[in-house]
């Protein structure tokens, strides 16, 4: 139990780390300041450029592989890892050092899935791609990836901790897209491509 709790809470201060805040300081802007107004890897590549993003992404990214990595290293089993991909989320979304205002949780998820299983991480990249290559929507593709990794999981076959993670973690990246959802919608949506000065 103090395994689980220790990769929760350690996890967690990882995800709180504002990588998209650090990044644009970097490059003279507070990216809580301009666009969506948001610290992600979406909106740091409409306000400060690709490079700006792909960091971002890394580094997001990055937190949910840390998660897992600890959850196997102090636990060994795949609650353990969901506990800590789960945990290092959360911290993206709801920052200890932001005063729990933070990202939406879309590459911290996507590397988490990635460290929790290379293919269901991979099918979830794909599905991305696909969506933003058909509609120019990264909102959308986000959501419809997240989302896919419930049936991921099943057609794999994977371990049945895993559902906890496609559930948390999909329902999760929905309902921090409520604004977008709306803009949808209502077709403002912001389009990948546009920058916003």
């Amino acid at each position: 139990m103090g395994g689980l709790v220790a990769t929760f809470v350690i996890s967690y201060l990882i995800g709180s780390i504002p990588v998209g805040l650090l990044v644009s300081r970097f490059w003279g802007k507070d990216l809580r300041k301009y666009g969506s107004r948001n610290i992600g890897t979406s909106n740091a590549l409409r306000v400060l450029g690709p490079t700006a993003a792909v960091i971002t992404l890394i580094g997001d990214g990055g937190k949910g592989i840390l998660g897992g990595c600890l959850g196997l290293f102090l636990v060994g089993t795949p609650t353990a890892m969901v506990v800590g991909t789960l945990a290092a989320i959360f911290g993206q979304t709801y920052p200890l050092y932001l005063m729990f205002k933070g990202g939406k949780g879309v590459a911290t998820t996507m590397g988490s899935a990635l460290i929790l299983s290379l293919p269901m991480g991979a099918i979830m990249v794909g599905v991305w791609i696909l969506v933003v290559a058909l509609t120019r929507y990264i909102s959308l593709a986000s959501m419809i990836a997240a989302l896919s990794s419930i049936l991921i999981v099943f057609l794999l076959k994977l371990p049945p901790a895993y559902y906890l993670f496609a559930l948390v973690a999909g329902g999760h990246v929905v309902y921090r897209h409520q604004d977008n959802i709306k803009r949808l919608l209502a077709g403002k949506e912001f389009k990948i491509g546009e920058r916003v000065s």
